[in-house]
């Protein structure tokens, strides 16, 4: 279990993109664009012939494919990675976005908080760090979560697997 900030904490969770069409996705796109790559490798270095209308040098092309190769993996690998960590301690709420942000928010900043059911893609274009007209959400998976709302600024939603408990645990401390 991998704390933020405090070993001590009323509340703990981890959720990962897992679902098997983020997965399917990455897959199918880094497929492709291997894919293409190699056929344009195989084309142009071992066929001897220009590879489209407009064709790069063998070492551009080379090192493009190297390049597009690592842009697909390091994807994957920041997909694998990417982890929203939630946690409530003493000291406020605690939102990490690993490897990407993280964020703490005081207990006296928070003027309500409940859990609700969301529309991701209607309300905030989708799961991630996200920004809308309706205030920000940190989400991985599903459409249950906790709304904060502050006595300053636009809500706040945290995504989770648990939001009745983040819920209860959160409005014991404001």
């Amino acid at each position: 279990m991998q704390h933020i900030n405090n070993p001590v904490t009323d509340f703990h969770e981890e959720q990962q993109f897992r679902q098997s069409w983020v997965w399917l996705l990455l897959l199918v796109t880094t497929v492709c664009v291997i894919g293409m790559f190699a056929h344009g490798i195989y084309t142009q270095l071992y066929l001897g012939q220009a590879w489209g209308d407009r064709p790069m040098s063998n070492t551009a092309l080379v090192i493009s494919a190297a390049f597009s190769f690592l842009i697909c993996a390091g994807l994957t690998l920041l997909f694998y990675k990417l982890k929203l960590i939630t946690e409530v301690g003493p000291d406020g709420v605690h939102i990490r976005f690993f490897p990407l942000t993280r964020r703490k928010i005081a207990f006296h900043s928070i003027t309500s908080c409940k859990a609700r059911t969301y529309r991701p893609i209607r309300e905030y274009g989708g799961w991630g760090i996200r920004f809308s007209r309706k205030g920000r959400a940190y989400n991985v998976s599903g459409n249950k979560g906790v709304q904060l709302e502050f006595r300053q600024g636009k809500p706040l939603l945290i995504g989770s697997q648990r939001a009745e408990e983040l819920a209860e645990t959160i409005n014991k401390h404001i």
